[in-house]
């Protein structure tokens, strides 16, 4: 078997974008970002939502017209040629292999920090397996996981707003434009999710016009609780505090004086993480599914497995890679790795955008060169380390 079935409508594909994208990013991303911008954080994460926006944009047009997994690998493949589509696929592999490791480390490191590699890998065994038994459990099981999220995050902004100072929110000459960039570049990671929408093209119902409403759906509502949660933190902690914060969301409520949140927060973090692998899991062995059809990674790969329909042998090898480095690896620096690698991606992307035509539903003109020049200039604003991390690989 080797066809995916349709069992997805436009609320559970929203759901599993939620999932991906309010995942562990807005509890992990928020501290390294306001050190790259200080007081220019909520202008780095704005120039992240232009740049998500637009990206989102040109993918909806193009899953409508190519609705089936594998998502840009497909659209550069199609639009732009064979290598294109090759680096698309790679760079989103690669990086979200590694964006895995850093969400199944960080819900070891919330839920029990003392085994956080063990948690780590039970986590991303459980999962997957959750993933192998059929798409429609993981989008009941994001149901859950995005309730929870939604709930915690709603409590963190409450307490804090009531708390806090909006003189924290002003602007400074601490802020540079490198630095916003940077942030932007970094918060961008936490709006990544929305990839999962695209890739999962064969298993929406009347993807033509289920995805174009569900990918603009899930960013608007992640982009809205985003924002709330870091005029939140930020008007309790303030720039430099926020910036020294090992765990930000959880050090705002206590210094909001709600310390009996902080724990809430912690179990919120984990499932947050917990939503956002399964989601990543997902997408990746769907973009695994489609590059193995094409005989750019080995065939067996390609396998739909006959009563679940889900490609099963792709998910076990993702899931065992992932498992792997989660064992070994350090969740520091794998949010610029893996913000490279899915800026490349969807880099390719508005390219593939730019060239529909107006009878294929092409997007107003600006939204992909603006999304395509978005994104090389938030690859290249990352720290050295990732940039050349992520071009070698």
């Amino acid at each position: 078997m080797t066809d995916l079935q349709r069992r997805l409508g436009v609320t559970d594909a929203v759901l599993i974008g939620l999932g991906s994208m309010l995942g562990a990013g807005i509890f992990a991303a928020l501290a390294p970002a306001a050190r790259a911008a200080g007081s220019g954080l909520l202008l780095g994460l704005a120039a992240a939502a232009v740049v998500a926006y637009c990206n989102a944009t040109s993918s909806a047009r193009l899953a409508a017209r190519y609705p089936a997994s594998g998502g840009t690998y497909v659209y550069g493949r199609e639009r732009l040629g064979e290598f294109w589509g090759y680096l698309a696929g790679w760079a989103f592999v690669v990086g979200k292999t590694a964006s895995c490791a850093a969400m199944a480390l960080t819900v070891g490191s919330y839920a029990w920090p003392r085994y956080d590699h063990a948690v780590a890998v039970a986590a991303v065994v459980a999962l997957t397996a959750v993933n192998y038994a059929g798409v429609q459990k993981s989008a009941w099981l994001t149901r859950g996981i995005v309730a929870v999220v939604l709930a915690v995050l709603a409590a963190v902004v409450v307490v804090c707003l009531g708390q806090g100072s909006g003189a924290r929110l002003d602007v400074g000459s601490d802020a540079s434009f490198g630095g916003v960039l940077q942030a932007g570049a970094l918060l961008f990671f936490a709006f990544a999710g929305y990839a999962r929408i695209a890739t999962l093209g064969e298993e929406v119902r009347d993807p033509a016009r289920t995805i174009p409403r569900a990918i603009p759906v899930a960013l608007g509502i992640t982009l809205v609780c985003y924002a709330l949660v870091a005029v939140a933190v930020l008007s309790v902690l303030g720039p430099s505090g926020l910036a020294s914060a090992p765990a930000p969301l959880a050090d705002a409520a206590r210094a909001a004086g709600a310390d009996w949140l902080a724990p809430v927060v912690r179990v919120g973090a984990a499932t947050a993480a917990l939503g956002s692998l399964l989601g990543l899991i997902l997408g990746i062995s769907r973009t695994t599914l489609a590059m193995a059809r094409d005989g750019h990674l080995p065939r067996a790969l390609s396998a739909v497995h006959p009563r679940f329909a889900v490609p099963h042998r792709a998910e076990v090898t993702v899931g065992v890679v992932v498992a792997v480095v989660a064992a070994f690896g350090d969740v520091r620096g794998a949010i610029g790795f893996s913000s490279f690698g899915v800026l490349v991606y969807y880099a390719v992307a508005n390219a593939s955008a730019w060239t529909l035509t107006p009878a294929e539903g092409r997007p107003a003109r600006w939204v992909p060169v603006l999304g395509f020049a978005g994104c090389l200039l938030l690859a290249f604003a990352l720290p050295w380390v990732s940039v050349v991390a992520g071009v070698g690989v």
